[in-house]
């Protein structure tokens, strides 16, 4: 209700002098990791504000004026897409947004999963690194239209941040090639790493299910618990962003190690282990093969 209240009663407090959005003004990503992305594509062409901040949750994150107002007055809206923001569309109508609206995950190729008997889209796609080629090519072209006159320097950041990218994702594979392919074997608070264990060969288990909006039935923590002690898993990791507190009763039940903080839809503070998306890559990789080949 409070979300809504938001959405629906403070259009009104955005100011007339807001509603065309300008190519000078800032561009506003919906969560950390797109943000940080934007950052290295636009440089200081672009000032970039992101509504959820890190270490924040994008799958509830409640709309506050101030993103009303930043929504207004920027020039690009760069969002994830595959149902991550299921408040975006709301909160672009009620803010009078009128600049490029740019959807990172749109050429993806979507893993879905079944979910309380239901179909779902899996929407953290960022987590293979391959996928994130295809996001930063979705935002040079977004900033590239907004900023036509800086389209050349966009593409040679662009470009640079791809071979990084890929740089990443080779240590990623040479980090985990040395763990046997039965040690591989994860379990998290929250189903946000299909993405990570498609890319990897790793095989996925967790608490919660892809988004954190609810809590797992007892007869499924049950399942999971036995499912631990059979396979072997010696850790459980908890994202930054989630309580802990299922996490750590499973890990007691089951005789697993609650592993150390790994970040999946949210960066870390700024000067944190993950403040960037590749930090986040590689502290999650280093955290995950380090747990695996314990199993």
């Amino acid at each position: 209700m409070k979300r809504r209240t938001i959405l629906t009663l403070l259009p009104a407090l955005v100011a007339p002098r807001f509603a065309l959005a300008q190519p000078s003004r800032p561009v506003v990503a919906t969560f950390s990791i797109l943000a940080d992305m934007v950052r290295v594509v636009g440089g200081d062409d672009v000032p970039v504000t992101s509504l959820v901040p890190p270490d924040g949750d994008p799958h509830v994150w409640e709309p506050r004026p101030a993103d009303l107002h930043a929504l207004a007055v920027a020039s690009v809206l760069v969002e994830n897409g595959l149902g991550l923001e299921g408040w975006m569309s709301r909160l672009a109508q009620a803010s009078g947004f009128q600049g490029v609206r740019v959807v990172a995950a749109e050429s993806v190729a979507a893993l879905t999963m079944t979910e309380s008997a239901r179909r779902i889209t899996d929407p953290h796609a960022w987590q293979d690194p391959r996928n994130a080629l295809l996001y930063v090519r979705a935002i040079e072209a977004g900033l590239a239209k907004a900023l036509p006159g800086r389209a050349a320097a966009f593409a040679q950041r662009a470009e640079a941040y791809r071979q990084e990218i890929a740089e990443t994702d080779r240590w990623i594979e040479k980090t985990l090639a040395p763990i046997p392919a039965e040690k591989r074997r994860i379990l998290t608070s929250h189903d946000a790493f299909g993405y990570y264990g498609a890319r990897y060969s790793i095989a996925l288990r967790a608490v919660q299910g892809i988004s954190t909006d609810g809590e797992p039935s007892a007869r499924d923590i049950a399942t999971l618990i036995r499912q631990i002690r059979r396979e072997h898993i010696c850790a459980v990791f908890v994202e930054t962003m989630t309580s802990p507190r299922l996490a750590q009763m499973v890990a007691k039940e089951s005789g697993a190690v609650l592993g150390p903080a790994v970040y999946s839809d949210a960066l870390s503070a700024p000067g944190g282990p993950a403040d960037t998306y590749l930090r986040m890559l590689r502290h999650n990789t280093a955290q995950f093969a380090a747990a695996m080949a314990a199993n």
